[in-house]
């Protein structure tokens, strides 16, 4: 009977054998270097190559692979091979260059670089100027606005807020409430080309003004509920109005607590008298320019995105009428926002923020 061609045995040097443990246990270690050491050492303890296969869960023919490829070349068979390809032409050298004029440069004819300026200036291929912005995540193009808060209480202001936000007090009612003015009833000079297969809803980029409505809204913390009602103005007169609704609606037993920005129209004497004859209710107020910490204008940007930019009003009626359902909807399926950070995370981004601005030399 004809036997199989015998297979060498592994030997492994002292060196080797070190080396090869070291692959294997250390965690910085590539998962497929690593397996290919433990192969390699399980075959010289003298495992058949079916049950180190099955050890390591791999095929009989990868694990005699490499087993092969260790005996014939030792430890540099385990090693992967330079993959076939064009050689590379940009050197990091180019890339720190492109980095560095990116950050610290602009050109002469405009404040910001465009991958075309910048492949004239380094002379490399607009093609490489984008892969280099886009493996640094640097977009010259894009910029942000930003304001900081210069309210001399803006820390006490932030932790009162973000504990309500965080820890309701019990047998209360903390709600977000601001009003969304000037909400204009727009109409498109042309109908709207509906969505089709291959084409996206198409309308006229200009239209037609059938007046405005202003939207007071009282964003429950707890539930994300949201008490709203629409006025033609947002004088104090409608604000107060505004809150005998939230009065009606909010049972007696509990106590009030408003979260308001420092718009005029909350602090004028006759919303002062109508509190102060309330003593259920309780202000926070926001630090200025941090409309942000407001809770309901996350709400009014979802209502803005999925009810009001690409709406067709042909009057304010109706404009009002659609605000309406909404409400009626998104109560019905209420859902709360949830406030994730601390005061204290709030407050370390703040300060690393401001850092940041005065070091930058402008």
């Amino acid at each position: 009977m004809a036997k199989g061609r015998a297979i060498p045995p592994v030997t492994l040097t002292s060196d080797e054998r070190a080396t090869l443990e070291r692959w294997a246990r250390r965690p910085t270690t590539a998962q497929a270097l690593a397996m290919r050491a433990r192969i390699v050492l399980a075959s010289a303890a003298g495992k058949a190559i079916l049950q180190v296969a099955r050890d390591e869960d791999i095929t009989w023919s990868t694990a005699r692979e490499w087993r092969r490829r260790f005996l014939r070349r030792r430890l540099d068979g385990l090693l992967d091979e330079p993959r076939p390809g064009a050689p590379r032409r940009i050197t990091d050298d180019d890339v720190e260059r492109v980095v560095t004029m990116t950050l610290e440069s602009t050109p002469r004819d405009a404040t910001h670089w465009s991958t075309r300026s910048m492949a004239r200036a380094t002379g490399l291929s607009q093609t490489a100027i984008a892969r280099i912005w886009r493996a640094f995540a640097l977009q010259p193009h894009r910029t942000e606005t930003f304001k900081l808060s210069k309210d001399p209480l803006f820390i006490e202001k932030v932790r009162d807020i973000v504990g309500l936000y965080l820890q309701p007090p019990d047998r209360a009612l903390v709600l977000s409430v601001d009003e969304k003015s000037q909400i204009q009833a727009l109409d498109r000079s042309a109908p709207v080309l509906p969505l089709r297969p291959g084409q996206p809803e198409r309308h006229t980029h200009d239209y037609i003004r059938h007046g405005t409505t202003t939207l007071f809204a009282a964003l429950d913390v707890r539930t994300g509920r949201v008490i709203g009602e629409c006025h033609p103005r947002h004088r104090a007169e409608e604000f107060r109005r505004f809150l005998n609704t939230i009065e009606a609606t909010v049972p007696p037993s509990l106590d009030v607590h408003l979260i308001l920005d420092n718009y005029a129209t909350h602090k004028t004497p006759t919303i002062r008298r109508w509190l102060a004859k309330r003593p259920r209710y309780h202000v926070h107020f926001t630090p200025t320019s941090a409309s942000w910490l407001n809770l309901v204008e996350r709400w009014f940007a979802t209502l803005t995105e999925k009810q009001i930019r690409r709406g067709v009003h042909r009057s304010t009626r109706e404009l009002v009428d659609s605000i309406t359902r909404y409400l009626a909807v998104t109560n019905e399926l209420a859902t709360p926002f949830v406030w994730t950070k601390t005061a204290d995370e709030i407050l370390a981004s703040v300060a690393r923020f401001c850092e940041r601005t005065s070091n930058s030399g402008h």
